[in-house]
């Protein structure tokens, strides 16, 4: 049958053309696959871990920087998540958007004028949740650069940290096989009293990265519904976010453990 999802008509019409049923309604059906919790036009992805030991490998130091976030950094190491939200939208809408009222939730115009787009590069402190961006039109390897000198790094220096443990996924904006050695000439060049050590998520693991998690908030409670008129006002409405959620920021409550993984991949 040429259908990726099916209704209950759709079904219903398949028995009895199979002549598996003489008749059947499509209400039927649909109480047959209510009792038994099947639902077969919805669906969820997921990802098969295709390498358990390759994965645990770079999971396991990176599970275990996130259960020892708080104690790391009373130690002098902190512990931060960065990555990029790619390509966010100026949307300007024809009219403001509707306050809600009494019966009736907030109205957004469908059409919309695209004003451009946004990358926004952030980075998540894992011991207090504190979160740290900047926003550039592009996102290039020097762009990250430039957050890493411009904003990461001096936040390290200014918490008076001796060790920065930077977690990041594998995106060919990180340059991962460039950005060791460039950190390591930044640290001899500059004379920094400060360690950069990066740990690598395994490939096709963003959810383990918990500032991935930050900008689900993010684009539920700032961007959509979207109305910027410029790439300015985009801009600064997510760094007042930033300093808005930085008022009342507190760590990810992470319940993801080395050995929940291990149990999962079947490894003791």
């Amino acid at each position: 049958m040429p259908l990726a999802r099916w209704s209950n008509a759709e079904i219903a019409r398949r028995l009895m053309a199979l002549g598996m049923v003489v008749s059947i309604a499509a209400s039927t059906v649909g109480r047959w696959l209510a009792s038994e919790k099947i639902r077969p036009w919805r669906y969820h992805s997921w990802q098969h871990i295709l390498d358990p030991q390759a994965f645990l490998k770079r999971a396991r130091p990176v599970l275990w920087l996130y259960e020892q976030a708080k104690e790391l950094w009373k130690r002098g190491i902190w512990v931060v998540c960065v990555d990029e939200k790619t390509s966010i939208q100026a949307r300007k809408r024809p009219q403001m958007p509707d306050a809600a009222v009494s019966g009736r939730p907030v109205h957004v115009s469908h059409r919309y004028e695209r004003k451009g787009a946004l990358n926004l590069f952030g980075a998540l402190s894992v011991a207090d949740g504190k979160v740290y961006g900047q926003c550039r039109l592009r996102k290039r390897f020097v762009d990250f650069q430039a957050f890493l000198l411009g904003t990461v790094i001096p936040e390290a220096l200014a918490r008076g940290v001796h060790t920065l443990a930077l977690i990041m996924d594998n995106g060919t904006t990180h340059a991962p096989e460039q950005l060791e050695g460039w950190l390591q000439k930044q640290m001899e060049s500059h004379r920094w009293k400060l360690d950069i050590q990066v740990y690598w998520l395994p490939v096709n693991a963003s959810w383990l990265d918990q500032i991935e998690i930050w900008f689900s908030i993010l684009q539920r409670k700032l961007l959509q519904p979207n109305h910027f008129e410029r790439l300015g006002t985009l801009k600064l409405a997510i760094m007042d976010f930033i300093a808005y959620h930085n008022e009342i920021a507190k760590p990810i409550q992470w319940s993801y453990t080395v050995d929940k993984l291990e149990e999962k991949l079947g490894a003791y």
